[in-house]
């Protein structure tokens, strides 16, 4: 797959068929996420595959209740706007709603779940690099992922659930559903670059436009 394909079609993709993810599929998704950069090569990371269909339905249940805290507390005011659907922000968020509310409700049917750990660095310098590497990866295979932090809302528990040590720094960064898409790969929309984007100092124009995808 060319890389740039990879790149623009890797979306979030949270609905999924229950079809397992061969073996040798998650350890080419595994093996492209420790090829990441790793910052002074400390390589403090762990990754933990779940395939266990009774593990996954744990996590589910508390997956499920993390994502009615979400819609509680940080999102609380978008969720109302997108019940109004005034406008058109309000009404893209509706269908995040619905895509979250599908993934709230299926946890249970996910075949496979990445979970990524570092270790003693809360900035993500490392860590994330490797999920993205291994969600492309997960692409390139056909597998579709999406990644969620939610579950730190039930950390203690989760860590739980996973038997993961909580007296030697880890520290949960995410965790990855993944699955065969029930959809079709497509580019996200998303404000065009030069309008989040400046040149040399905060504020100063781009000095140029990309009003469609640069891809295909």
């Amino acid at each position: 797959m060319d890389v740039r394909e990879a790149l623009y079609t890797t979306r979030a993709m949270r609905r999924v068929k229950p079809d397992p993810v061969p073996e040798e599929v998650q350890l080419r998704i595994l093996d492209a996420a420790i090829r990441a950069p790793s910052g002074g090569n400390s390589q403090a990371w762990r990754f933990l595959i779940v395939d266990d269909s009774e593990q996954i339905a744990e996590i589910g249940a508390l997956y499920s209740d993390c994502i009615d805290m979400l819609w509680e507390t940080i999102y609380k005011d978008q969720v109302a706007e997108a019940a109004a659907a005034e406008t058109a922000e309000s009404r893209q968020f509706a269908k995040i709603i619905k895509s979250v509310t599908w993934a709230q409700k299926n946890f249970a049917s996910y075949p496979l779940l990445l979970f990524a750990f570092d270790q003693f660095d809360t900035t993500g310098g490392s860590i994330f690099p490797a999920v993205w590497s291994a969600m492309l990866a997960a692409r390139a295979d056909g597998v579709g992922s999406s990644l969620t932090s939610v579950l730190l809302f039930k950390n203690d528990k989760t860590l739980d659930v996973l038997n993961v040590p909580k007296d030697q720094g880890w520290r949960m960064a995410c965790c990855v559903p993944m699955g065969y898409p029930t959809g079709t790969w497509g580019t996200a929309g998303r404000r065009p670059a030069h309008e989040v984007s400046y040149r040399n100092t905060w504020g100063t124009p781009l000095g140029a436009e990309v009003n469609e995808p640069l891809w295909p």
